[in-house]
């Protein structure tokens, strides 16, 4: 009976235990989710819609609100044609109308707590992606103390436009990277209530990501917006860059294809007023490399791409902050020689040393010996270059080379696949494997994560119990998070082969 007597006693504090959180941004309050220990906020907007008048304009001011919104879910991933086999499906439908912003952080977290944040931006070529699929969830970087946020920016023709009828309304042809910015924007307006340190943003991208991290590393308009940042497989020489007259003829192509010629104000006005799925006109990463007359991806405007990432690096006028870069073993890259005799002449006067390198005992099937030597020139050696360059401006700069490869994979993949780090790097190996997972997997997940998020909380990627990553310097060291599963920090030892591929550049 007394036991009985009790139960009363206690549903208020179990009713206040289960709440679900509320946090109050500059619009207005939001409410979230609570799960072990993890409390996320998702959907909530950062800018205006960015329809009708807003296409191709810079992100517009969010609307404030009343009440609480519901935050819950996720808003909708911004307009592409999703891409069949993408190792990260999006959970949503895609709509015109999608730049929201996603808040991971531990459970009870008050504002003002000032945790450590880090901001993740996906790839996807600039034409497929979106922050919903599930392996891009921040409850591990919660569970790790520190605030995880993830967010949309436009897409394909809707982000990356340089119609010269825009000319008038200023010389920006990335607005995904306008996005960008402006999400950079909200955090540090807004990250405090959730608890997190405005000062301590660390910024991380993979692939077209990557390549994202290092345009905000260029761009005077983000200077300040992050306090670090982590490159993955985002190249570093000239990977998604176009000249901005190539950029201009390609959507002045895809314009006179969509039945509007001219360059004036009425031109835009029928450009803006075209329904969402014919500015998408099928492009995905499937059909990409057959758009190139219509879609040139991201261009030099002089605004959010100064030049290309080599020459930005070159010239050392990136923001001056801690640097992780790194690739994959069997990073993506191609090269279209017929032989192996024309593949090594583009060595010029290596071409004898890059035989031995790369083919010692000449039973590397050519298309082997093309994806390694058009890998390690797409995102293998420019991610050396990245870290050289920054740790030449005097910043610390930490390199990795990602080998791991799940096991139920390795009958299949030769190394790691392009992104096949992302799930080790956020920790959600579980999501992306299922009950294929092995402890080994979840292992490797753990300690790269680890090192993650020691580099976001103090800059340094220290962690007990792991190989002390030395800060880069000259040609090393490289923190080797090999195929056996064991984290290898030393020489790179595929110098010799890097080496030959940057004096081939002609660098």
């Amino acid at each position: 009976m007394k036991t009985l007597l009790l139960i009363p006693a206690l549903l208020p504090a179990v009713a206040a235990a289960q709440a679900p959180p509320v946090a109050a941004t500059g619009q207005g309050r939001v409410r979230g989710t609570v799960s072990a220990g993890v409390e996320a906020f998702r959907g909530i907007p950062f800018a205006a819609p960015p329809v009708g008048a807003n296409r191709w304009r810079a992100p517009q001011p969010a609307a404030a609100w009343t009440g609480v919104r519901d935050a819950t879910r996720f808003g909708a991933d911004c307009m592409q044609k999703p891409f069949p086999s993408d190792a990260a499906p999006l959970g949503t439908t895609p709509a015109e109308d999608c730049l929201f912003v996603n808040v991971w952080r531990p459970a009870g977290v008050k504002a003002g707590a000032r945790l450590p944040v880090v901001v993740w931006i996906y790839g996807g070529g600039f034409v497929n992606g979106g922050a919903s699929p599930a392996v891009y969830d921040g409850a591990a970087f919660a569970t790790a103390g520190t605030v995880f946020v993830s967010f949309n920016y436009r897409l394909g023709r809707f982000g990356f436009f340089a119609h010269p009828a825009l000319a008038a309304e200023g010389r920006v042809a990335n607005w995904g990277l306008l996005d960008q910015q402006a999400a950079l924007r909200w955090v540090r307006r807004n990250i405090a209530a959730f608890g997190g340190d405005a000062a301590n943003v660390t910024v991380m991208g993979e692939s077209a990501g990557g390549r994202s991290v290092l345009a905000l590393l260029g761009a005077p308009a983000a200077r300040g917006l992050f306090a670090r940042a982590v490159v993955m497989s985002g190249g570093g020489r000239t990977l998604l860059d176009s000249p901005a007259d190539a950029a201009a003829a390609a959507a002045v192509a895809f314009a006179r294809g969509a039945g509007v010629d001219g360059t004036d104000a009425a031109a835009l006005a029928r450009l803006r007023a075209l329904p969402a799925d014919a500015v998408v006109d099928d492009l995905n990463l499937a059909t990409l490399g057959g758009s190139a007359a219509t879609f040139a991806g991201a261009a030099v405007d002089g605004v959010t791409v100064t030049g290309t990432a080599e020459a930005m690096l070159g010239a050392g006028t990136q923001a001056r902050v801690p640097v992780m870069v790194g690739a994959t073993s069997n990073d993506i890259g191609w090269t279209a020689a017929p032989t192996k005799d024309a593949l090594f002449a583009g060595f010029g006067a290596d071409a004898a040393a890059a035989r031995a390198a790369y083919d010692p005992a000449g039973t590397v099937p050519l298309p082997a010996l093309s994806a390694a030597t058009g890998a390690d020139r797409t995102m293998v050696e420019p991610a050396r270059f990245v870290a050289a360059r920054v740790a030449a401006g005097g910043q610390p700069a930490y390199h990795y080379r990602f080998g791991y490869v799940a096991a139920s994979m390795r009958d299949e993949w030769p190394g790691a696949p392009h992104a096949t780090d992302i799930p080790y790097f956020l920790d959600t190996v579980a999501t992306k494997y299922g009950a294929a997972l092995t402890p080994a997997d979840a292992a490797m997940a753990r300690a790269v994560n680890a090192y993650v998020v020691a580099f976001a909380k103090t800059g340094v990627p220290a962690v007990a119990g792991l190989p002390a990553w030395g800060r880069f310097a000259g040609k090393g060291p490289l923190m080797d998070f090999t195929a056996s599963g064991v984290p290898v920090a030393g020489p790179d030892p595929w110098r010799a082969r890097l080496d030959l591929t940057e004096r081939a550049a002609g660098k």
